[in-house]
């Protein structure tokens, strides 16, 4: 150990990682503090851990791996135990033909592989791996691990105790793993699944659901209870849904987490939405929305009165953009107040309604509410009925701002909903100011992209020609979970209700003929915005086309060094 500690300190300072200075800072912080060279100087962020681990590789001849590369089996953890695993810091990654990989920060120490030897009955292939990346493995892998080998007696016992905040009862750890694990990866939702034989969780990060290791079938009822105690639901009730929600910390900041439980034939299904307490709105541009028409919004928000609509999914990032609208006029001078299902977003100045239909606190009667409250700017959550319908837009014509979201599938979509709910087409040129329709396409990963060449499909779909070799996508790597894709980036299409727009809404006409008449008076179809932000790299076209699907009068290739006018008549579904 000490012949090594001295050729890692000797690589260093010739590789030029380290300086003397350095090096004896580094031995005086490890003396103070009872800690070896290595911590001291990671703990001083003089060299990472990464920086060590490929040093120390080449002084010990042995193979490094980077363990984000992989998805360790934390079954693994029955073949060691966490004391052995965190006095050597190694885990045994998996089992081949007998012989099982072990990630160790020393490879060169024959008494910790001896004794994995002894302990998992088997022949062992050392590796090095970051030592800090090793610690984090073992506090994850052992979390879920002991949960796993704990079994079906411990996690029954567990039940009877779910409030102990003790993290070392297994059920504690295991939900504490999943929570922290669910903000690191950056998901919006948690989904814990009962099967026949098998519990399932997954993770949507991006919008996608992701599989990952969980614990057995047997914990499942012991997690569902401590779930429950923290989202203060009836324990004793597991044949009727229930709603709940709870706060936890971690990193230094707070999530808020909305809680739903359903019964099913194999058990309780449990989701858990994460929402980030402390979330704070800049500016449109930053949702990626072009500056274009975050500029026709701004003007929207300053109008006096009137309505604006934003159209799309759940989860296309409605919400998000209402908050940003508001957090731009949020002052002391304005009464903002808000009707929602659920309040998901808090921000000073603004009341906030929560929806009660218990207590018939509906979207309704709470904007009836709402208007002897003198508002100025009142947001609705989601407009579903025609009365809801009929009394926000009368608040936009007496006075108020009133913003709103619609599911339908487009921006023009919303004036036939509108019609749907009985209202005139008067009323609904003479409150309504705008109608935004967006998406959220997964962005590709900077840290891996690469040159795709475009399909002959592609090219048709999107009219493009030979001067488009190919756009950019992800490869995959380990910051992208080797999906190619890290983050979201919204595509979006702005309806004006310009003066043509209006004589076709007051002439009845089709959705199809509303957007030709727009689309010929400057709006850009949602496609059309998806193909620019693929030119730019920020997505690809196989995301365009997921969320795209809108027919609509296309337009030629262009990029923005060779505009053309667009070609009329011609159609494509993307």
């Amino acid at each position: 150990m000490a012949d090594q500690d001295v050729f890692l300190q000797r690589a260093l300072l010739e590789m030029d990682l380290l300086t003397d200075e350095q090096l004896d800072a580094a031995r005086r912080y490890s003396a103070e503090n009872g800690i070896d060279l290595v911590d001291a100087l990671t703990a001083t962020e003089t060299l990472t851990s990464r920086q060590i681990a490929l040093t120390k590789a080449d002084v010990c001849e042995a193979p490094f791996v980077e363990l984000s590369d992989f998805e360790p089996c934390y079954a693994n953890t029955a073949l060691i135990p966490r004391a052995i695993a965190e006095r050597y810091d190694l885990y045994p990654l998996f089992m081949v033909d007998g012989v099982l990989t072990l990630a160790m920060d020393d490879p060169l120490n024959l008494e910790a592989a001896d004794q994995v030897r002894r302990l998992a009955k088997c022949e062992v292939d050392a590796v090095l791996c970051a030592r800090e990346q090793i610690r984090a493995l073992i506090a994850k892998a052992y979390a879920l691990g002991h949960a796993r080998a704990a079994g079906t007696e411990e996690a029954q016992e567990v039940e009877t105790d779910v409030e102990d905040s003790d993290s070392s009862q297994p059920v504690i750890a295991a939900v504490n793993q999943m929570l922290a694990e669910a903000v690191q990866q950056m998901a919006s939702d948690i989904h814990i699944n009962p099967d026949e034989h098998d519990m399932h969780l997954r993770y949507r990060v991006d919008g996608v659901l992701r599989e990952k290791q969980s614990p057995p079938l047997s914990m499942h009822s012991g997690i569902v209870q401590r779930l429950k105690v923290m989202g203060h639901l009836d324990l004793t009730q597991t044949r009727r849904p229930q709603d709940g929600k709870f706060r936890f910390r971690h990193a230094g900041r707070n999530v808020d987490v909305r809680m739903s439980t359903v019964p099913t034939v194999c058990g309780e299904n449990v989701v858990l939405r994460l929402l980030a307490s402390a979330q704070t709105f800049k500016d449109f541009l930053e949702l990626g929305m072009p500056a274009p028409l975050a500029s026709d919004i701004d003007l929207v928000m300053k109008q006096p009165h009137g309505m604006l609509l934003v159209t799309g999914p759940t989860g296309s990032g409605k919400t998000t953009t209402l908050y940003t609208a508001i957090s731009k006029i949020n002052d002391p001078s304005r009464n903002i107040m808000t009707i929602e299902d659920p309040v998901e977003i808090r921000l000073p100045y603004v009341r906030q309604i929560q929806v009660n239909t218990e207590i018939d606190l509906t979207f309704a009667n709470a904007l009836r509410s709402i208007l002897r409250q003198d508002p100025d700017v009142v947001l609705v959550g989601e407009v579903r009925d025609n009365e809801t319908a009929t009394i926000a837009l009368q608040a936009a014509l007496t006075g108020h701002l009133v913003l709103s979201t619609l599911h339908t599938n487009d921006s023009v979509g919303a004036i036939s909903r509108l019609r749907d709910f009985g209202l005139p087409a008067f009323v609904i040129n003479s409150a309504v100011l705008g109608v935004a329709a967006q998406r959220l396409v997964r962005r590709v990963c900077e840290h891996c992209q690469t040159l795709d060449p475009l399909t002959p499909l592609m090219r048709q779909r999107f009219s493009l020609g030979d001067s488009d070799d190919g756009f950019l996508k992800g490869k995959g790597c380990s910051r992208c979970a080797q999906t190619g894709y890290r983050g979201r980036v919204g595509l979006y299409e702005f309806l004006k209700f310009t003066p043509e727009v209006k004589r076709v809404v007051e002439d009845g006409g089709s959705a199809e003929r509303i957007r030709e008449h727009a689309v010929r008076h400057g709006m850009r179809l949602m496609w059309q915005e998806g193909l620019e932000k693929a030119r730019l790299g920020q997505t690809t076209l196989e995301e365009v086309t997921k969320v795209a699907s809108v027919i609509g009068s296309a337009a030629p290739s262009a990029t923005t060094k060779r505009p053309e006018p667009p070609r009329q008549h011609e159609r494509m579904i993307a």
